[in-house]
């Protein structure tokens, strides 16, 4: 493991990838549907952000948002998405499979894993909807990936930092504890130094203002509570650097 932090960016666009690796970034871990939690990215997304950077591509697989309970036909799904994304050329995957007790989908999550290898394999926060966190992380540990993603069980890392830390301390050198949700460059200061965690997960993006000179103010294409069309979330370079300054500078 390296003595260094590892920053990996949470995006869902070939601009915020790029911005990502100019920021310095290590990873960038590439979905669709951030507002949903992120979905699996398209096959065009994915191609165009392999082209267009050098740095490290995970691409999520998760057929659409909600709970980790999934049908047949959406394992189904899963597995031809990591076969096609494999072929491509990324990096690795990030999974979560989940039974309906809450416990951690162990059959199913190790023919994915099988399926994906020799790439890495993250497991994302459907472990942060577990019954048992100490439990989840031992089913993990076992099926053999390279990281966990987590907030701790909470809405945000801030407020999971206590179980985030027991994590790492339990995980030692068996699996990457990842702190992911909520995190700025005024608390990751704090979270380094309480989770001890040596990789982190965010977004860094800032409101990119459309170029469409003509606009429709009262027609919505998606649902009316988010953004409106007129402005994109996008990741910005500059933030990123920012994080890593932070991440080189935190004892």
């Amino acid at each position: 493991m390296s003595d260094t932090p590892i920053l990996e960016i949470c995006i869902d666009s070939v601009a915020s990838a790029i911005a990502a690796e100019q920021g310095g970034a290590a990873r960038v871990e590439l979905c669709q549907n951030l507002f949903e939690g992120g979905t699996t990215p398209s096959v065009g997304t994915v191609y165009r952000t392999l082209e267009r950077v050098g740095i490290k591509v995970n691409a999520i697989i998760r057929p659409r948002g909600g709970d980790f309970l999934y049908s047949d036909d959406e394992f189904a799904v899963m597995q031809h998405d990591i076969v096609s994304l494999k072929e491509m050329g990324i990096n690795g995957v990030v999974i979560g499979l989940l039974n309906a007790d809450g416990t951690i989908d162990t059959d199913r999550s190790r023919q994915l894993i099988e399926l994906a290898r020799p790439l890495e394999v993250t497991y994302h926060r459907a472990f942060d909807v577990t019954a048992d966190p100490f439990r989840s992380l031992d089913d993990i540990i076992a099926l053999g990936v390279e990281r966990l993603l987590t907030s701790g069980q909470e809405p945000s890392v801030l407020e999971g930092v206590e179980l985030i830390a027991e994590l790492v301390r339990r995980a030692g050198d068996d699996i990457i504890i990842m702190p992911g949700a909520g995190i700025t460059e005024k608390n990751l200061p704090r979270i380094m130094r309480e989770t001890g965690a040596r990789e982190y997960h965010l977004t860094g993006s800032a409101p990119v203002q459309s170029k469409m000179e003509y606009r429709n103010e009262h027609c919505f294409m998606g649902k009316a509570l988010y953004p409106p069309e007129f402005s994109l979330k996008v990741t910005d370079a500059d933030k990123i650097r920012n994080y890593c300054s932070i991440l080189s500078n935190v004892d």
